[in-house]
């Protein structure tokens, strides 16, 4: 597989975020869901529909997301929904919780651990999907960028429990007592399933700013412990999760250690690895920086 292209700006405006999805000349056809993580309520480090709004508005996309698998403000539709309005979200935008009405099945024929993935039924409404990634640490995967957001992410509250169980009907407990490489490995199954749903009807860009070790899941994160980086767009979720990790590790940022510690304690690169080996994307790339 040849490299991939990985565009870079450290410039951190929302026209930034629209001129690197440009810069992808790519096409996105039909009716796109933007997926955005919308912050747990209390989170203090999601990116903000202010942020996004040019973004999605150029695309003319729904922004969708997916109920979760844990208590919190976004664990019904009813309540998700609430939180989408108090945090700005379906005051700037149409919004789609995916799962509202159920789930949809998606097989994973060479899975290394799940042969099926539960994504939200609505997922069936879009034609093309632009995820929309903010690249940040997080307590269970290590990291959070493009593969999370593709696997956890478009997953039904029903489909997050499956691949935290690893393929199994497990109870909430179950979901934080699985071998950590087969959850990293789940979730890569996961996103395959996702990238091959849409046939090259898809693009990626991450936000590298607030960097927490949290997640925006976490009602209670830790504040950032980097300076920002930048934003980074490509077609391909492997390279620009690769290309995030090694600009973190590059960096000279006093913190930098503090993420890396939460990225290697959880072996947050193995997603990446085993995406690698499952062909839907390359750790090889070009990164290529845009003023």
């Amino acid at each position: 597989m040849e490299k991939a292209k990985v565009y870079f700006t450290r410039k951190l405006t929302p026209e930034s975020v629209v001129k690197m999805f440009q810069v992808l000349n790519k096409d996105l056809p039909g009716k796109v869901a933007v997926k955005v993580h919308s912050g747990e309520e209390g989170n203090q480090n999601y990116l903000h529909p202010e942020f996004m709004k040019p973004m999605v508005e150029y695309v003319k996309g729904t922004v969708v997301e997916c109920n979760t698998a844990y208590e919190g403000a976004r664990n019904t539709t009813e309540k998700h929904e609430k939180l989408m309005e108090q945090h700005g979200w379906s005051t700037n935008f149409d919004v789609d919780i995916m799962d509202s009405e159920g789930d949809l099945t998606l097989e994973i024929p060479n899975g290394k651990i799940i042969h099926k993935n539960y994504v939200g039924k609505h997922l069936e409404n879009y034609d093309s999907m632009l995820v929309l990634s903010h690249f940040k640490g997080h307590p269970m995967g290590g990291y959070g960028g493009a593969l999370k957001q593709l696997s956890i992410g478009v997953a039904s509250s029903k489909g997050k429990r499956y691949i935290h169980c690893c393929g199994h009907d497990g109870s909430y407990e179950d979901m934080f007592h699985q071998k950590q490489e087969e959850f990293l490995e789940s979730m890569a199954d996961a996103a395959s399933s996702v990238v091959h749903y849409f046939h090259g009807n898809i693009a990626y860009i991450n936000v590298m700013c607030n960097m927490s070790v949290d997640c925006d899941c976490c009602n209670v994160a830790e504040d950032p412990c980097m300076k920002d980086i930048g934003i980074l767009a490509s077609l391909d979720p492997v390279a620009i999760d690769q290309a995030c990790i090694d600009l973190v590790k590059e960096s000279n940022d006093p913190g930098r250690d503090h993420l890396l510690e939460r990225i290697n304690s959880r072996k947050g690169t193995h997603t990446i690895d085993v995406a690698n080996e499952l062909g839907y994307g390359t750790k090889e790339y070009e990164l290529i920086e845009i003023e």
